[in-house]
């Protein structure tokens, strides 16, 4: 096939990047930010995010971006393995503190594969993707399987979210102080919540944030001091609960402090920018900023604040509906991805691993990555057409929707998540879904179900498809 000019020099465009000097990868991954937080996606924001814009008009912005799960655990797998976490042995929820290793052994993920391209890999941050063998976990002994089992040359970080017991400090294989301090646990003000339990003696909850975004400061200088490329994968512990902003952020935002937390985490993205600049590393780094899912922001909250942490997308944290998964996502790369520009591309998160794998040449086997599409022409601005087939979105208490073009199928009545209703038994010749057209219909009020018979069942056996062959991505 005789290829035109203009989709030649889109080929060139991507293929020399495994023979050019290799980038530094940091991604950092927010927890519970909403798409309506960032003022560079939402102009009615009553939050300041200027270094999130900043990052915005350097880079890529893309609107329709998406969490493979609308909560913590399967999102942190699908990422690190670029592998939808239904297909593992966790079917809804999320881990909990103790709860054993969830990545497969032998799994190939981003970080491993990274690493055998010749990378030096961390991970900074709230893991949540369980330590050790066995539940209980024991935090008094050496921990595997653990981060550097899967690809990670270090870590450091907390064992799940900053509301779940244990409250310690992992490095490597081990707990920095085990968990022989109690605390009784937190649930008022609003969002100041953890639950009691063990932790760390000197372990300070306020602290957590600034220690994590320290270790990842000196991660960076410490490898963009040496001639091989890095990656660091760097989940944060905000906004989720405790929303606990250090007295400087105290009363900054005008959405409580929900917004000031969200404030000190774009500050913290700011510093980050700096050290990368400082240490000369930025003109050579792939920098992504992203959330793990949508905001927990409730009907209350909106009630009490003019801030709309989701924006206009329906629900919120936890949800099949948009905002449970539909998140902010910022990528930076200076002389290959154009500054100023906005994607409106369908991706998924679990898409690190293959535009990962695009970046650095790395062939991905069959047995890896199988719901990770390569996004790296969406980056570049090179993609004449969309990129993925279709994405499959997984609410909190496992319900299940498909999207494909504009067309979003729910496999089953209620949220599957936080929002009431949760979840709707119909009976008998009532409709067993929900059906969307996105294009006209963004907030999801009116539902075709009944009226698109034929779109139900396209999008139905597109997913079972996806179940019974293992893969969304295609082979080869």
């Amino acid at each position: 096939m005789k290829l035109s000019r203009r989709e030649l020099l889109g080929t060139l465009a991507a293929a020399p990047l495994a023979a050019q000097n290799r980038p530094n990868i940091v991604y950092i991954l927010c927890d519970d930010l909403g798409w309506g937080d960032l003022q560079c996606y939402n102009r009615d924001s009553k939050i300041a995010t200027p270094h999130a814009d900043r990052l915005a008009s350097q880079g890529i912005r893309f609107t329709d971006m998406h969490s493979p799960s609308s909560v913590c655990t399967p999102t942190r797998y699908g990422i690190l393995t670029g592998r939808y976490c239904w297909r593992s042995r966790l079917k809804q929820g999320v881990l909990v503190g103790d709860s054993p290793n969830l990545i497969e052994e032998g799994r190939m993920t981003v970080a491993s594969m990274l690493k055998s391209q010749g990378y030096a890999t961390g991970a900074i941050g709230k893991w949540h993707l369980g330590l050790g063998s066995k539940q209980p976990t024991d935090y008094t002994q050496p921990l595997s399987p653990c981060p550097n089992d899967h690809g990670f040359d270090y870590f450091f970080g907390i064992p799940a979210s900053l509301d779940f017991e244990p409250y310690v400090y992992v490095e490597n294989n081990k707990a920095v102080e085990p968990p022989t301090a109690r605390t009784p646990g937190r649930n008022e003000p609003r969002g100041v919540f953890w639950r009691g339990g063990g932790m760390a003696p000197s372990f300070d909850f306020e602290q957590c944030l600034p220690a994590l975004e320290a270790k990842a400061e000196w991660f960076i200088r410490d490898r963009a001091a040496k001639p091989q490329p890095f990656f660091l994968y760097f989940p944060l512990t905000g906004p989720h609960t405790p929303w606990l902003p250090t007295k400087e952020w105290q009363g900054k935002s005008g959405a409580g402090i929900y917004g000031d937390f969200v404030m000190q985490v774009d500050a913290l993205l700011g510093r980050i920018m700096r050290v990368l600049e400082e240490t000369g590393a930025a003109k050579n780094t792939l920098l992504i900023f992203t959330s793990d899912n949508g905001a927990s922001w409730t009907p209350g909250d909106k009630a009490k604040f003019p801030h709309r942490a989701n924006a206009h997308w329906r629900g919120m944290k936890a949800d099949i509906y948009e905002a449970g998964h539909r998140i902010p996502f910022i990528a930076r790369w200076p002389g290959r991805v154009k500054a100023g520009t906005v994607s409106s591309q369908l991706g998924c998160l679990t898409d690190l691993f293959a535009t990962a794998a695009a970046i650095t040449g790395f062939k991905l086997p069959d047995d890896a990555a199988e719901d990770s599409y390569n996004l790296l022409p969406a980056y570049l601005g090179t993609a004449k057409k969309p990129v993925r087939e279709a994405v499959v979105h997984h609410s909190s208490m496992g319900l299940f929707s498909i999207r494909r073009g504009n067309w979003k199928l729910s496999l089953g009545k209620g949220s599957g998540g936080f929002t009431d209703p949760k979840r709707v038994d119909p009976k008998p010749g009532e409709p067993q879904g929900e059906l969307y057209d996105l294009s006209a219909d963004p907030s999801e009020t009116n539902d075709l179900y009944v009226k698109q018979q034929a779109r139900v069942a396209e999008l139905t056996a597109l997913l079972d498809q996806y179940k019974s062959q293992g893969r969304s991505r295609p082979r080869g």
